[in-house]
């Protein structure tokens, strides 16, 4: 488990933009369970999720078509909401940062890690945007 306050900007980075963090698996199901689209983040404390992840989640939001809901685990720090998030991912591995969009319940859209990893923020928000102008 990571310090809060090693945490606490990454956490923002999404927070500030209108995400929710979710922390148990309740909050989990019950942000799952919404009706529309929900997006959710896996956020880490690797250089990938700051460098690619986080900025590219940003600049997707930049776009005529956006999810409905917003949330986001930090995956070392909320384990049990990770845990649970994760689950309905299958059959993705499970791998931080990471990056799922859901449609009532259902997972319609994933980017893994290896996906992310070595791939600029803008490679990223367009394959979010493609994504929310399908599914949103």
């Amino acid at each position: 488990m990571y310090p809060a306050e090693l945490v606490k900007p990454m956490r923002e980075e999404l927070t500030n933009i209108g995400f929710e963090e979710l922390t148990t698996s309740e909050d989990v199901s019950n942000a799952i369970a919404k009706p529309g689209t929900t997006l959710v983040v896996v956020n880490s404390i690797c250089g990938c999720a700051a460098a690619n992840a986080r900025p590219g989640v940003y600049y997707s939001l930049q776009n005529q078509k956006t999810p409905d809901h917003l949330v986001t685990v930090f995956a070392g720090v909320d384990i049990e909401a990770t845990k649970s998030a994760r689950d309905l991912m299958v059959p993705f591995p499970p791998s931080s940062p990471s990056i799922a969009l859901f449609k009532d319940g259902t997972l319609v859209h994933m980017i893994e890690r290896h996906h992310i990893e070595g791939r600029p923020a803008e490679l990223i928000a367009e394959n979010l945007k493609a994504a929310f102008d399908d599914h949103c």
